[in-house]
């Protein structure tokens, strides 16, 4: 047997999430049907990162096992050939047998993007979200170092996780204003893992931070309380885009 490693970009927004679903559209499902009439074998795939319904893909790694000898390059060329223009394959690369998308990965950045400004925007409607009320990021930024570290992060995961334990270290936040004439901001989060709907839900309460709804001081204790009542809102999902998965 041979492990085929992937990296794949997509748009999420006609997709019900990365993970297979009955009689649902997923990302996962598309391209496990694209690569088993490639090999004609009953192929399995499996993902890095069960993205949510609307999250998008920058640098999703995946990988697969096949008795098949052809090439990946010819693999390249052939998926991306039968794919939907909302899913596209970066790479293909042959690597050890034991090779494990999940299990073998290091970290994970997802980057959430935000429109701040009165006026809607068209082009960014389903990469941004629209905030309409002005945000000070400076405030942003001093919440967020509090998030850098090792923790328990109960406090922004979202319900009916099946995670045995809530605890992740973040190594890196960086909030990224646009230039002075744009709107358009980023917050980037990268980590050794992270629970469901959590950087949307860290997103939700630093954007309450920047309205002044929320003090600094106070997003510490939220983060302490482990009481996800006591956090914002979950940010919407469109916004928010997996980058990148590092392996050691």
């Amino acid at each position: 047997m041979r492990t085929l490693k992937l990296t794949l970009e997509y748009d999420g927004t006609c997709f019900a999430g990365w993970q297979i679903q009955p009689r649902k559209k997923t990302v996962q499902g598309t391209v496990q049907d694209a690569l088993q009439r490639i090999t004609q074998e009953n192929v399995k795939l499996v993902g890095a990162s069960r993205t949510d319904a609307g999250v998008h893909a920058l640098g999703q790694v995946a990988h697969f096992r096949t008795k098949s000898r052809i090439l990946p390059e010819k693999f390249f060329t052939a998926l991306n050939g039968l794919l939907p223009p909302q899913v596209a394959v970066k790479a293909v690369e042959e690597v050890a047998e034991d090779f494990h998308a999940i299990r073998q990965t290091r970290l994970k950045t997802y980057r959430y993007v935000i429109w701040n400004a009165k006026v809607r925007t068209a082009l960014q409607r389903l990469r941004a979200w629209h905030v309409w009320d002005p945000l000070d990021f400076a405030v942003m930024k001093r919440a967020a170092r509090y998030l850098v570290g090792r923790h328990d992060f109960s406090a922004f995961r979202g319900s009916r996780s099946d995670t045995k334990t809530s605890v992740r270290t973040i190594h890196k936040v960086t909030i990224r204003r646009g230039e002075v004439t744009s709107p358009l901001h980023a917050i980037e989060i990268t980590g050794d893992g992270f629970l469901k709907y959590m950087v949307r839900n860290i997103v939700g309460t630093l954007v309450d931070v920047g309205k002044g709804k929320i003090a600094p001081k106070d997003f510490r204790e939220i983060l302490r309380s482990r009481d996800r009542k006591k956090a914002g809102a979950t940010a919407p999902a469109f916004g928010l885009t997996l980058v990148s998965i590092r392996y050691s």
